[in-house]
């Protein structure tokens, strides 16, 4: 059936294996897209409850 021979690879040398893991932040699970929104939206309400604080501050005087 198959009349190309398959290649003699020589087994892995073990000292060459794959480097040992370690954190990183490519490594981590992403922060879900529902929790960055919450986060952004109740940043966005912050800041325009201060914006809101500074008009009517300056409004009073």
């Amino acid at each position: 059936m198959n009349d190309h021979p398959t290649p003699n690879h020589p087994p892995a040398d073990p000292a060459r294996s794959a480097p040992p893991r370690t954190t990183r932040e490519q490594d981590r699970a992403p922060i879900p897209v529902a929790v960055r929104v919450f986060i952004y939206v109740i940043g966005v309400h912050v800041f325009a409850g201060f914006l809101y604080l500074l008009f009517y501050l300056g409004a009073s005087k």
